[in-house]
C-alpha cells in the first residue's frame, strides 16, 4: 500500500504511564499525506496524559485533515458495543450508539473481526444510523474497522467518507487499520477507566442501598456489620432471647432498639434497666419490684421493670453484673416468665421478650463460678457479636462524618469535610474505647474547628500522640521513616478522597484488595482486632 514511501518505521513506548506505542515514521524523500496525519497523530499520543481527551484529538485530527467525519470509538462490553469516544457527537447522540454482536456494520465487524466498507451509506439497509446523525446530500462511504488489543477485540473505529473524485477506499481503509492499531492501547486503557467507572457507580448504589436498608440506627458497610445486619433480621421477627455481646462503646443498645424496631413488640413497651448502673442492693427491686415496707426506705408499693415490660421488650445491659441470689430469680422468670415482687409471695407473670447484652466474658465468669452455668445456656439461645471499632476500620470515617453531621445541627457548624492528616490519624488510632470514643471525639473536634475542616488539630492528644508513629515503624528522620510516612500519606488521602471506601481506594493506587489490605497493616491504618 505505502511501498516505497517509507525506509524505517520505528514503534516505541509511550511515557504517559499507558502501555500505548508511537510511531515514528523516516521517509525516503516525498511526503504523503497520510504520514503527515501519523505524525500528528502519533504528536497527540506522545503528550497526551487523559486517553478520552487523546483518542477524541486522533478523530478531530482525521477529520480536519483527511475529511472524514463523525469519527467514533465503539467499545465492547460482553456481547454489546458503546459509543465512548467521537468527533461531532453529541452525548446524547453518543448514548444513542448501542449494538449487540453482529447487529448494523458496527456489530459485524466486533463479531467477524474483519474491516468492512459500505459504499454509500445513504441506500445501505445494512447501516442503522442509530445515532440519527448521518446525513448527506451527496454519496458518502462508512468505513469501520476492528480494534486488537493483544489479540483481544476491544471495539470498533469508524468514520464517515464524503465521496470525492480523488476518493481511495480501499488506501482509507488501510489507513484507518493502521490508526486502530496505533490507537487500540489507548482504546484499552479508556475501555478500562469505562468499567471502572460503571463498577464504581454500582459499588456506590449497593453502599447506599445498604446504608437504606442499615437497620435502626446502625452505622456501617464492612463484613462484619453486614453479618450483624443478617443475624439481626432473623432474629427480631421472633419472641427468642438474645444475647448481644461486644466490648464498651460498640453500640449494643443500639443493636437492641433495631431488634425492636423490627418485632412484632414495635409499639408496645422497651423497657432497658442497667444492671451495672445501679447498687448491687437495688437490682433486684429494679427489675422485680417491691411492697410497701419490704425494706428501709420501701415507703409504698413499687412495680419493677419486668412488670412494666408486659407484652413488650425487656432489655437487661451489663447482665454479667448480677449478683448470684439475683441470677437465680432471673432464671426462674426466664423459665417461667413468672416472678414475685420484694416482700410478696404472690406470684404474677410478664409476657416479655427478652434481650440481654454484656461487654464481660461470660465463660471466664462461670469458670470462676460468678455466673450460672444455667442461666448463661437460656440467655445464649441466639448471640450476637458487635465487633470493636479495631475491627470495622473500614466504617471509621463513615461513622465520623455521620457523627459530624449530626454535631453540626446540634451546634450550629457548618463542617464538611476532613483534612487528609485527620483522616490518617482517625486510621491509624486503635480506638480502645470503640464508636463511643470517635463520637466524642468528632465532638470535640466539631466545637474546636475554626473554618468548614477537621485538621489533625483539631482531634484530642490521644489520637494525635498515637498517630506520631506506628509500632515498629523507623526512626524518624530516616530515609525509610520518610518513606513509611510518605505511602501513609498517599493511602490515606484516597481513603478521604473515596470516604472511607477501602475498595475504591485501592482501584484508585492499582492496589489488589489482598495488597491495599496488606499495606494497611504493615502503616498501622488497619486496626488490629481485640483480644
Amino acid at each position: 500500500m505505502y511501498g516505497g514511501l517509507f525506509s524505517e518505521i520505528i514503534v516505541s513506548p509511550l511515557d504517559n504511564g499507558t502501555e500505548s506505542m508511537y510511531i515514528t515514521v523516516i521517509m525516503k524523500t516525498q511526503v504523503h499525506p497520510q504520514i503527515l496525519v501519523i505524525q500528528k497523530i502519533s504528536s497527540v499520543l506522545i503528550h497526551g496524559r487523559d486517553v478520552e481527551t487523546m483518542l477524541e484529538k486522533v478523530l478531530e485530527i482525521i477529520d480536519s485533515e483527511m475529511g472524514m467525519r463523525c469519527g467514533t470509538f465503539s467499545l465492547r462490553y460482553g456481547d454489546t458495543l458503546q459509543i465512548e469516544v467521537s468527533h461531532g457527537l453529541t452525548e446524547a447522540e453518543k448514548k444513542k450508539g448501542f449494538y449487540y454482536l453482529g447487529e448494523g456494520i458496527t456489530g459485524h465487524v466486533a463479531q467477524t473481526g474483519r474491516s468492512h466498507v459500505i459504499p454509500d451509506l445513504r441506500s445501505d439497509p445494512r447501516f442503522l444510523n442509530r445515532t440519527g446523525t448521518h446525513h448527506y446530500d451527496g454519496p458518502a462511504a462508512f468505513i469501520c474497522v476492528p480494534l486488537f488489543h493483544h489479540d483481544r477485540l476491544i471495539g470498533t473505529l469508524s468514520v464517515d467518507r464524503p465521496i470525492t473524485p480523488d476518493t481511495n477506499l480501499e488506501s482509507d481503509t488501510a489507513f484507518l487499520e493502521i490508526l486502530a492499531g496505533i490507537t487500540a492501547d489507548s482504546a484499552s486503557e479508556c475501555l478500562l477507566l469505562h468499567q471502572e467507572k460503571q463498577t464504581l457507580i454500582e459499588e456506590n448504589r449497593k453502599l447506599r442501598n445498604m446504608l437504606q436498608n442499615a437497620p435502626g440506627k446502625l452505622i456501617g458497610n464492612c463484613r462484619e456489620m453486614q453479618q450483624v445486619y443478617t443475624e439481626l433480621r432473623q432474629v427480631a421477627p421472633t419472641d427468642a432471647t438474645v444475647l448481644i455481646r461486644g466490648a464498651s462503646g460498640t453500640g449494643k443498645e443500639l443493636l437492641a432498639h433495631a431488634i425492636v424496631e423490627l418485632s412484632n413488640r414495635k409499639d408496645k413497651p422497651f423497657i432497658t434497666l442497667n444492671c451495672a448502673a445501679l447498687p448491687e442492693n437495688l437490682v433486684e427491686s429494679e427489675l422485680f419490684g417491691h411492697e410497701k415496707g419490704a425494706f428501709t426506705g420501701a415507703v409504698s408499693r413499687r412495680i419493677g421493670r419486668a412488670e412494666a415490660a408486659d407484652g413488650g421488650t425487656l432489655f437487661l445491659d451489663e447482665i454479667g453484673d448480677l449478683t448470684m441470689q439475683t441470677q437465680v430469680k432471673l432464671l426462674r422468670f426466664l423459665q417461667e416468665r413468672t416472678f414475685s415482687r420484694i416482700g410478696s409471695n404472690e406470684e404474677l407473670h410478664s409476657n416479655v421478650r427478652f434481650l440481654a447484652a454484656t461487654s464481660r466474658n461470660l465463660e471466664d465468669l462461670m469458670a470462676k463460678k460468678l455466673f450460672r452455668e444455667d442461666l448463661f445456656y437460656r440467655l445464649n439461645i441466639f448471640p450476637i457479636m458487635m465487633p470493636s471499632l479495631a475491627q470495622r476500620s473500614s466504617d471509621i470515617i463513615l461513622l465520623a462524618e455521620h457523627f459530624i453531621e449530626m454535631l453540626n445541627l446540634k451546634y450550629g457548624k457548618k463542617i464538611t469535610k476532613l483534612s487528609p492528616g485527620a483522616i490518617r490519624l482517625l486510621m491509624t488510632y486503635s480506638w480502645p474505647g470503640n464508636v463511643r470514643e470517635l463520637e466524642n471525639c468528632m465532638e470535640r473536634a466539631v466545637l474546636t474547628a475554626a473554618g468548614d475542616c477537621i485538621h489533625r488539630a483539631n482531634l484530642p492528644p490521644s489520637v494525635q500522640a498515637t498517630g506520631e508513629s506506628a509500632e515498629g515503624e523507623a526512626s524518624p528522620g530516616t530515609l525509610a521513616h520518610m518513606m513509611t510516612d510518605f505511602e501513609r500519606g498517599v493511602i490515606s488521602d484516597a481513603i478521604a478522597r473515596n470516604h472511607g471506601n477501602l475498595s475504591a481506594a485501592g482501584r484508585e493506587l492499582g492496589l489488589s484488595p489482598r495488597m491495599m489490605n496488606y499495606r494497611m497493616n504493615r502503616l498501622g491504618l488497619a486496626g488490629k482486632p481485640k483480644k
